[in-house]
């Protein structure tokens, strides 16, 4: 078996001395894993990091055996943010979300795209507010959609509109995960926002899964409080 492709470089292992096992996100087969010989050569080693989009060479003897990566660079994305803890954070984080959550060998073009849009995102001046939104698209593209309005009510408190949950009216769910319209969003409600997505994370989707929470995204969470 014998393709090209591209994709993201979500994880790597080291094998043995100079070969790694390395898993990328492609666009047209989705999760694969393969053997990276060479891998600490001068010629690729330093752009073997997380998040780096690659051209790919795989070929197998089988569909049953692991193969192994010829690769290229075709983006340089994570170098750009190895001076920026937060944005590298979430890197890292991200690229190990789409690594548990996804299947080896099951195509789906819009969390390749997804990946792509979050080099984006990184670039905005509202970064972490956009990359909550990207992380629920993540959930939502796999079957795991959090519709918050379906467990809010909304109250006025000292003459503002608040939105609570339902089933607990201590807890105040900021407006912008609601509408998705306010801008300047206060860091505490940033905040508050990843850490009801990351409940949401937990809950639903790596607990009846038997997965567990990744220490990536504590990190991440670390990095910008």
């Amino acid at each position: 078996m014998i393709w090209q492709d591209k994709g993201y470089l979500l994880s790597k292992i080291k094998y043995a001395e100079n070969t790694i096992i390395s898993e990328f996100y492609t666009e047209l087969h989705g999760k694969i894993s393969g053997l990276i010989f060479g891998a600490t050569s001068k010629r690729i080693r330093n752009y073997l990091l997380i998040g780096n989009k690659f051209h790919l060479n795989y070929s197998a003897k089988s569909e049953n055996k692991i193969g192994n990566f010829n690769v290229e660079i075709d983006e340089i994305t994570t170098p750009k943010y190895l001076d920026n803890k937060q944005k590298l954070s979430c890197i890292i984080y991200s690229m190990n979300l789409i690594k548990i959550l996804t299947v080896e060998n099951q195509k789906n073009l819009k969390i390749y795209k997804l990946i792509s849009n979050l080099f984006e995102i990184l670039n905005s001046t509202e970064w972490i507010r956009e990359f909550i939104f990207w992380e629920l698209q993540i959930f939502k593209n796999l079957g795991y959609e959090l519709n918050l309005k379906n467990y809010v009510t909304i109250k006025k408190i000292n003459g503002n509109e608040t939105f609570l949950l339902k089933n607990n009216e201590n807890k105040i769910i900021p407006k912008f995960l609601i509408d998705n319209k306010n801008q300047n969003v206060k860091h505490t409600d940033l905040l508050n926002s990843l850490n009801i997505v990351g409940d949401f994370l937990q809950k639903s989707i790596l607990g009846p899964n038997n997965i567990n929470f990744p220490a990536s995204r504590s990190d991440f969470l670390n990095s910008i409080n």
